[in-house]
Parts: structure tokens; sequence; C-alpha cells
């Protein structure tokens, strides 16, 4: 599907449930007490969206100064950021799904996932392994080393 005409649905779709998730929790508990719990949702997505970029900043630069890619950090930074927006869009789904990205087990699962995706594996050989018996899908590199011997046959 054009990713165009997915970003127009999700720009259509998700402003329609939030406002009718704005709706009925307002006709249950009141339009005061609504509007307190969006304001404070927004407030405690941002406390905790605080205090985990902080953590994922740190395992960063603990990563880069043990000389290693960061990558995984690198993108939880993008979900961080991602789950920082849908924290300060007022709504109930919005936040349901930015506190989603504040839970570290689940955001790294996800993105190791969508790294193993990315690499074209992932299943019990490994990223790579694909195919029948595992076998790789490319080329593959043997390393070792090699001697050459004296043929009877050359002459020196």
């Amino acid at each position: 599907m054009n990713p165009f005409a997915v970003l127009l649905l999700l720009f259509l779709a998700v402003p329609l449930v939030e406002i009718y998730f704005l709706i009925k929790v307002g006709g249950w508990i009141g339009a005061a007490p609504t509007v307190f719990m969006v304001v404070f949702t927004a407030v405690l997505g941002a406390l905790l969206l605080r205090h985990q970029g902080f953590s994922t900043l740190q395992r960063l630069q603990l990563s880069m100064a043990r000389g290693e890619l960061p990558a995984v950090e690198m993108l939880e930074g993008v979900v961080l950021v991602v789950s920082g927006a849908l924290l300060l869009t007022p709504g109930f789904f919005t936040d349901a799904l930015g506190f989603l990205g504040l839970i570290p087990p689940l955001r790294q699962a996800l993105i190791r996932a969508w790294i193993a995706r990315q690499l074209g594996g992932g299943g019990p050989g490994g990223p790579g392994a694909g195919g029948a018996g595992g076998q790789p899908k490319g080329p593959v590199t043997l390393e070792g080393e090699y001697t050459k011997e004296k043929d009877d046959k050359s002459i020196e």
C-alpha cells in the first residue's frame, strides 16, 4: 500500500478514535475529570519519558565506550521520541500507545524483532539464516589459513 495513503488513513482515523474515546469517557465520569486525566497522562508521560531517555542515553554512552555499535539504543531513542509525541497528543488512544513505547522490555523486544526482520532472518538459525535446513541465503565466506607446498613438477 502507498505510504501516503497509510499516513492519510492514520491522520483521519486516529483523531476520530480519540474523539470517540474522549466523548465516551466524558459521558461516564464527566468533563472535568476527563480533562484532568488527559493532562495527568501527559505530565506523567513526560516524567517517565525523561527518565527513560536518560537511561537510554547512559546505555548508549556505555556501548560506545566499549567500542560497540549502539544500534538498539539509537532505535530506542527513536521509539522514545515517537512515544513522547503520542503522550503529548491529547487523548486516551495515543496515550496508551505512548505508554507502551515506554516499557523497556517491550520496546527492546520490538526493536530486536524489527532488526532481525530487516536483516532477513531471525529464525532458529539467527539473522541471515533462511531457506530449508537453515542454509544461508547469500554468499558464504570461509576463513582459514593456507600454506603453499613445493610441487615436484615446479621448477625453481
